[in-house]
């Protein structure tokens, strides 16, 4: 009888570079005989990427231009690696479905990870979506796209990820089927979440930046600081676990232990508790339906304490109740949001708009476009390219 020698999961990282890229190689590499680096790509941190490369030897590193791949091959072949360097979107969508890939880490920020995420998706992968903007611009499409290839979708958000390791496995027989009366999304209430709404008005780029639990990416920070960081996460959740808007609730836990939790018809309410890595996301839908060691400190509730519960202010985080709103409007709504908001985040980044005007660009543009369905990936790139012009029009009128 001949043994089985088991292979090692080949793994493509889109946004290696970023947070939850390198928590991800992180485990990876903790797991040497299980998985192995196929892919990685990176955007404007080519040195970086080029020290990933050296570090995990993938086939294929993905950069966004040729005076990127320019610099990198020129590092690999000083440092005597041999990967091959793919350019642009088209290289992202080769190593995405690529037929040696088993799994996909699909963790760009941002619109510049849909089309991707999306080609990991067609090609039937086990697919790790950190990128919440793929599902909040084009839900439908996407949802419609996983049923067809068969391809299994696990989400990394601590979030997303709390509430399907809350859920029963046949949770795709629907929500009310399953008992489910509703899903409490819980959110750290961000640097702000004691700060009036007079204060707000002056804080610095750099103090949204500075997160009271989480390490991550700037923008991301920001979106956390205006709470539309949830408010992406709650029209994830719609669909994700095909619920209504109506059926998701933010809650405030400023603690970040709860990372979200499942309420039952019966009475039930199940939590998933971790330390705030995102490690813990990531090694469980790494392994999934397993379970590996993933580097995280074991959780201490002696040394926690207390768990503090609070309601969302919409009154000083208006964004929270924009994206409610986006969502309960579907069609083209959400990803006329979406784009507003990265244009608005990188106004406030580069210091020429204040805090309170993130919503206020996002509230403009949802008001001045008009929800339209969405049929197909075309249609949702353009409600993001008309939203994104109308946003940059509000900077030019304010002489922003």
């Amino acid at each position: 009888m001949g043994c089985h020698v088991s292979r090692a999961q080949q793994v493509t990282v889109l946004g290696a570079t970023g947070s939850i890229g390198l928590s991800t190689l992180d485990v990876i590499a903790r797991h040497p005989e299980q998985y192995q680096v196929f892919a990685l790509s990176g955007f404007s941190r080519i040195d970086e990427l080029l020290g990933l490369c050296v570090q995990h030897r993938p086939v294929c590193a993905v950069v966004p231009d040729e005076a990127a791949a320019a610099r990198l091959r020129q590092g690999l072949a000083t440092a005597q690696v041999a990967v091959e360097v793919l350019v642009g979107e088209a290289g992202l969508c080769q190593v995405a479905s690529a037929p040696e890939v088993d799994t996909v880490m699909a963790a760009i920020v941002g619109a510049a990870g849909l089309r991707p995420t999306l080609a990991a998706v067609e090609a039937g992968k086990k697919v790790l979506l950190a990128n919440k903007e793929a599902l909040v611009m084009s839900g439908a499409l996407f949802m419609q796209a996983v049923q067809r290839s068969g391809a299994v979708l696990l989400p990394i958000d601590s979030e997303h990820n709390a509430i399907f390791q809350c859920l029963p496995a046949d949770y795709g027989r629907g929500l009310e089927a399953v008992g489910v009366r509703r899903i409490l999304l819980t959110a750290s209430g961000g640097p702000f979440r004691e700060l009036s709404a007079e204060a707000l008005h002056d804080v610095t780029p750099e103090q949204a930046c500075a997160h009271p639990n989480w390490s991550m990416g700037r923008k991301i920070s920001v979106d956390s600081a205006s709470m539309m960081n949830k408010g992406l996460e709650l029209i994830e959740a719609c669909w994700l676990f095909d619920a209504p808007p109506s059926k998701v609730e933010v809650v405030v836990h400023p603690q970040s232990v709860i990372h979200s939790l499942v309420d039952y018809v019966d009475g039930s309410v199940l939590a998933q508790l971790g330390n705030p890595d995102m490690r813990t996301p990531i090694a469980h839908a790494l392994a999934w339906p397993r379970r590996i060691a993933s580097g995280v400190a074991p959780l201490d509730l002696f040394a926690i304490a207390r768990l503090d519960f609070q309601t969302p202010d919409d009154q000083r985080f208006p964004c929270l109740r924009l994206a409610r709103e986006a969502a309960q409007a579907g069609g083209s709504a959400p990803a006329t949001l979406n784009a507003a908001n990265e244009i608005a985040v990188e106004a406030f980044l580069q210091g020429r708009i204040r805090f309170p005007e993130i919503a206020r660009i996002i509230a403009q543009v949802l008001e001045q476009q008009p929800v339209e369905p969405v049929a197909s990936l075309e249609a949702v790139f353009e409600a993001d390219r008309r939203a994104r012009e109308l946003s940059r029009h509000w900077l030019e009128r304010q002489g922003r």
